[in-house]
């Protein structure tokens, strides 16, 4: 028989998984939350915080922006490469990364076949270039891109690219977000280069590593974790670990009961679950605990997307909505637009979600979380747009 679980407890499962589920102050412990996650994304848009530092910042407030440019470039505690997006993730994950540089590197080696990429005589000469000189940035090479056109990358980016996803080089450290490449060797230690670790091994780490951190899940779900092996291959794991593995069943926000897989301490975890905190938070809209969309409205009945590359006319909501967190519920929508030279975060719109009620206090709960959010990125003054006003 498998166990059943209530959408009640899926939801607490699931926050408490992406480490939302305590208030987020106290001691801070930067690393614990990336290990926590397993990764988390890179994003460049800035509207209000990028993404990495918003995530992070979600999970404790004493978090400030330099704290991760240190774990990359100085500590080596983390590196980056491609989950489902540009990631950054603990440096232990490292050995067991390398089919994820096999199975990109050979992916991106197909450039080359539309001549859109330098060919290996001319990568070889870009490599030397960071050999002697020391890391690179695209502005250090003078190619120019075919035509101009959204995407379409000049040739040496693509070559730094494809040798980037191949493990070939490593990013050494990022200078107002510009990313420098440095060969591999001269940035990953040893310790965790040298691991000669099987593909079914990592396969294994791989799969037992997502389910641990979904707490609960369907192959899909393990397979777009990391978004580092392929449907048939989780199947395969399955098959092989079916004793270390239970079988749950999880009631989704419509009460509909869905097969998952769960790991053997999901008893455990269910014993001693405890009700979230009831503080309200803004989560980025590449938050983990949201990116899945569908797992996120079969937990929480949230529709949610980000409109980012929707064309203004056609937005239902805004370009960069963020999902408002109280509880385990999901409780609205704001989109907010920081100026840190003015010191201000202008309060573009709040959207309630249907069916919640927002009294005063829970518009208290947001004009604080509001307030807590711009004094992390340097705005002394948040500004009420007069259509996204509460009084």
């Amino acid at each position: 028989m498998a166990l059943k679980i209530s959408n009640r407890d899926a939801r607490w499962l699931w926050l408490e998984a992406q480490g939302l589920a305590d208030t987020p102050v106290g001691q801070l412990d930067v690393m614990a939350i990336i290990r926590q996650l397993g990764f988390v994304q890179l994003d460049t848009i800035q509207a209000v915080a990028r993404a990495h530092h918003h995530i992070l910042w979600s999970r404790n407030q004493n978090y400030r922006e330099t704290m991760l440019d240190r774990l990359l470039a100085k500590d080596r505690n983390i590196f980056e490469h491609f989950t489902h997006d540009a990631s950054v993730l603990p440096i232990e994950t490292f050995p067991f990364w390398q089919r994820q540089f096999q199975r990109l590197g050979e992916q991106t080696a197909r450039w080359e076949q539309t001549r859109a990429m330098p060919d290996a005589t001319e990568r070889a000469g870009i490599r030397a270039r960071i050999e002697e000189e020391g890391p690179l940035s695209t502005h250090a090479f003078d190619s120019k891109a075919p035509k101009k056109a959204m995407w379409v990358r000049p040739p040496h980016k693509m070559a730094l690219d494809h040798m980037w996803y191949a493990g070939e080089l490593t990013t050494s450290h990022r200078t107002n977000f510009t990313k420098f490449y440095d060969i591999t060797e001269r940035v990953i230690p040893d310790l965790h280069r040298e691991p000669d670790i099987s593909d079914a091994e990592q396969v294994d780490w791989l799969c037992r590593a997502a389910l641990d951190r979904l707490a609960f899940g369907s192959e899909g779900d393990i397979m777009r974790f990391w978004a580092a092996t392929a449907l048939g291959e989780v199947k395969a794991w399955r098959a092989a670990v079916a004793n270390d593995l239970i079988e749950v069943e999880i009631a989704d926000a419509a009460g509909n009961l869905i097969k998952a897989l769960a790991p053997t301490n999901i008893e455990a975890r269910l014993e001693t679950l405890a009700k979230p905190t009831s503080r309200l938070r803004i989560l980025n809209p590449f938050d983990p605990a949201v990116r899945d969309r569908k797992r996120l409205a079969r937990l929480f009945g949230f529709d949610f997307r980000i409109e980012i590359f929707v064309p203004a006319a056609e937005r239902k909501w805004g370009y960069y909505v963020m999902p408002i967190l109280e509880g385990d519920r999901f409780v609205g929508r704001v989109e907010a637009k920081a100026d840190r030279k003015r010191s201000t975060l202008t309060v573009h719109n709040v959207w309630p979600e249907s069916g919640v009620k927002w009294g005063p206090p829970r518009w208290d709960k947001l004009h604080a979380e509001l307030d807590r959010l711009g004094r992390f990125v340097g705005c002394k003054t948040v500004i009420w747009e007069e259509s996204s006003r509460s009084d």
